[in-house]
């Protein structure tokens, strides 16, 4: 049987980044190597990107939510200017060079 490897992500954590559709900045706090939703969740979205990319939570500026998006859907945040989120001291330390040092607190599963 022959095993494909996982996606490796184009995003790391801490990093900010857009969502191409909806427009809003975050900041990326966790990452799975493909979707972990449920089937229902997932019927849900909107957009139904590929389950087999990277799939990240994101903490979403200048609001207390978070969204799970498909790789394809985010794009890099350039702008360099630091997100605004009441779980980023949970989940991060310093903002260094436009982008958030992820601690070791788990992303809850």
């Amino acid at each position: 049987m022959i095993r494909l490897a996982e996606t490796v992500p184009n995003f790391r954590l801490g990093q900010l980044v857009c969502h191409k559709r909806y427009g809003y900045r975050g900041v990326i706090v966790d990452c799975d190597p493909t979707c972990k939703a449920d089937e229902k969740w997932y019927q849900t979205n909107k957009t139904q990107p590929d389950k087999g990319q990277p799939w990240y939570h994101v903490l979403v500026d200048a609001t207390d939510q978070n969204t799970y998006a498909a790789e394809e859907n985010l794009q890099a945040d350039l702008s360099g200017q630091p997100v605004q989120h009441p779980l980023l001291v949970r989940f991060f330390g310093e903002f260094v060079d436009s982008r958030y040092i992820r601690n070791d607190q788990p992303w809850p599963s």
